[in-house]
């Protein structure tokens, strides 16, 4: 016998946590939206923003929030949702429901600093792959004929890394990954600025996804000339030596990519890189 299917509401009461800037206080709001069948979070915040009334009935800003592809594609759509780091496009509403009843409860990611309710400053996050340079380079856009064969064992291996879409799911989560949020100086020029932000990026905490992408083009073909250059950014401060192996990123990556062997596989490489160093000078 086939059990009948559950009753959904008519309303979703959802929890917002709002910030009108940075540096202002956070503050929770709750709003009430009409249930609709296969719904994911962002239709709900476009429900949201539509009505701009609270539960209690005064009106208020539209809610702020990023997103992109719209089919977890782009990485720009991640949020905390009933507690946890996802991407609210494929965060489907009749699931969370399920497994919470009575509201949803939407909150920024805690890693990065909020520029307006859910919205976040993932610079960073980019500041992370710049330094480890993470692309393949060339030296021209004519034709320079095929390059070298990878087999499919090594296209196998790659494939997984590649679909790092840098939503940075894995950062939030991590422990060792600590929130770093520069306070402006009055009169300070923007190129300034962001030369104090990038000092400090640069002496904390990398993150899995970098790592990952180390492991990605230092296998490359192409990108391997480039292995040393990567593997020195690894072992700065701030480099893989900082994780923990807590194994949070590869609880909550939306791609399942195994960013834990990648870890591995990257610690190996620094130690290597570093005796090769010691025995060069």
């Amino acid at each position: 016998m086939i059990a009948p299917e559950k009753s959904m509401p008519d309303t979703i009461d959802v929890r917002i946590l709002r910030q009108e800037g940075p540096g202002k206080k956070p503050y929770w709001e709750r709003h009430r939206i009409q249930y609709e069948r296969e719904m994911n979070v962002i239709s709900v915040l476009q429900k949201v923003a539509a009505q701009a009334k609270t539960v209690e009935g005064k009106d208020v800003a539209p809610v702020a929030w990023d997103c992109g592809c719209l089919e977890e594609v782009c990485g720009s759509c991640t949020m905390v949702i009933n507690g946890r780091v996802r991407q609210s496009c494929s965060a489907l509403v009749d699931k969370l429901l399920a497994d919470q009843p009575s509201h949803i409860e939407l909150a920024p990611m805690t890693k990065f600093p909020v520029l307006r309710d859910l919205l976040v400053d993932r610079s960073r996050l980019f500041r992370g792959l710049k330094k480890i340079k993470a692309w393949v380079p060339v030296d021209g856009y004519y034709d320079m004929g095929p390059g070298e064969r990878q087999s499919r064992e090594q296209q196998e291996q790659a494939y997984p890394l590649s679909q790092c879409m840098s939503c940075g799911c894995c950062l939030d989560a991590c422990p060792q990954y600590k929130k770093i949020e520069v306070d402006r100086i009055t009169g300070e020029s923007e190129e300034d600025y962001q030369a104090r932000c990038n000092a400090e990026y640069d002496n904390a905490f990398i993150g899995a996804n970098a790592i990952s992408q180390v492991m990605l083009f230092n296998d490359h073909p192409v990108g391997k000339m480039m292995a040393d250059e990567r593997m020195e950014a690894l072992t700065e401060p701030g480099g893989i030596q900082v994780c923990g192996n807590a194994q949070n990123c590869v609880a909550v990556c939306p791609k399942e990519i195994p960013l834990t062997t990648s870890i591995a596989r990257a610690g190996r490489a620094a130690t290597v890189h570093a005796i090769k160093q010691f025995f060069d000078r």
